[in-house]
């Protein structure tokens, strides 16, 4: 896992640009939708984040806000999970169980059938837990349409009888609710899963008591910690939007995950603490990536809506319970978390830095400008260190060169 955020392939390429024609053939919308979808998907934002107190539970019932829904972040939801799913080191074998909670429109499902196509001829169950059954059916249909490989994908032409995909899609209703402890609503039938997922689940929870209520957040984390590990018998992926809040919740879960017998293997370097706990001087986990091999049309609406994404960010912790820890290599491993930044050294020179996650703590990354900036978000490297500290920060001081950069 020397590069966590892939470029896509030519056949991930040539299907997310597929998904978007599917989402228009499974779910048509009047001319006028079509017309004023930019402004659709704008609203739906602010409903995302500063209007969240005026967004209803069924806000997605709402044809436009619907449409623009699944035009707009679902696609980018499922453009991130394809960068990152390449990456991790999953080990599913045939007929095993996949629990995927606050499933949506099956965002996770759809995006490992487009990123890992070694899995495309796997029997595998997928069972997929939302609130809202509307939404699950939706996500079920598209899926459908994504893994057709005959029909023309128009509503009505679809179905698991048309579909070439050996995977088992149970659609099941529930959600993590506060029953004084934070529990799934619904017992979750069959074989352990081997993998849990919880894909932009959890902000939607701790939103409003994360930034005035560590304690809260603490207690939250420790629940899900025991729940994520209760339904699983093997690894564990959660991924969060790449904010301070999520960040912070991403650390308290791994700890909280290490707890109950699963170990980090992604993005970590290690298991001993975490060092951005806490929202460190500031700093919290996450990462940042270049979109430029999104779908163009996608990219033309998100300009469109006043939403360009340059780049993508994301917090996530995938974790395992066969596995101590992550592969130990001679050389100190630290993971790039941070964009390149000028900084000054402490002769007074201008330099430019990075940080990183080390089993040592928060590392800064040093360098000239050149060398700094090859490197990038979620790379791993070796590096060395006498132990200095940089004064602003805190973080261990580490030179990075780019001919011994490489792990």
């Amino acid at each position: 896992m020397n590069n966590l955020f892939l470029p896509l392939s030519n056949d991930s390429l040539n299907l997310q640009r597929k998904l978007l024609k599917l989402i228009d053939d499974v779910f048509p919308i009047p001319s006028r939708f079509k017309k004023d979808l930019h402004r659709d998907v704008a609203d739906l934002s602010r409903l995302f984040t500063s209007n969240r107190d005026e967004r209803g539970k069924s806000y997605l019932g709402k044809p436009a806000l619907l449409s623009a829904y699944l035009r707009y972040f679902l696609p980018w939801n499922i453009y991130r999970l394809c960068r990152l799913l390449p990456s991790l080191p999953l080990t599913l074998k045939a007929n095993d169980a996949i629990n995927d909670l606050g499933s949506g429109p099956l965002t996770f499902a759809a995006a490992l059938w487009i990123s890992r196509p070694e899995l495309r001829k796997l029997p595998l169950e997928i069972r997929c837990i939302d609130k809202t059954p509307a939404i699950l059916e939706a996500g079920k249909k598209l899926f459908m349409a994504l893994t057709t490989e005959s029909g023309s994908g128009k509503t009505g032409t679809i179905n698991e009888k048309h579909s070439k995909c050996p995977w088992t899609i149970k659609t099941i209703r529930g959600e993590v609710k506060n029953y004084g402890n934070y529990r799934l609503s619904t017992d979750i039938r069959g074989k352990p899963a081997a993998l849990t997922t919880a894909i932009n689940l959890y902000n939607e929870i701790f939103w409003d008591f994360s930034l005035g209520s560590r304690e809260k957040l603490q207690y939250f984390a420790d629940c899900q910690g025991h729940l994520l590990s209760s339904i699983t018998e093997g690894a564990i992926l959660v991924l969060e939007p790449g904010i301070p809040r999520s960040g912070e919740f991403i650390s308290l879960l791994r700890d909280a995950l290490y707890e109950n017998g699963h170990y980090a293997l992604a993005p970590c370097t290690h298991n001993n603490g975490c060092p951005l706990t806490g929202g460190f001087k500031k700093k919290w986990c996450h990462f940042a990536f270049d979109t430029e091999d999104a779908p163009p049309s996608l990219h033309k609406l998100s300009e469109a809506a006043g939403l360009p994404k340059e780049r993508a960010v994301l917090s996530f912790i995938y974790t395992d319970d066969h596995s101590d820890s992550p592969a130990k290599d001679t050389a100190l491993a630290a993971r790039v978390c941070s964009d390149a930044f000028p900084i000054k050294t402490e002769n007074g020179q201008n330099s430019w830095g990075r940080y990183a996650c080390s089993e040592k703590g928060l590392i800064l990354l040093y360098g000239s400008r050149r060398e700094v900036e090859a490197a990038y978000a979620g790379e791993l490297v070796k590096i060395t260190t006498e132990g200095k500290k940089d004064k602003k920060s805190g973080a261990i001081l580490a030179p990075l060169l780019a001919d011994v950069r490489k792990v």
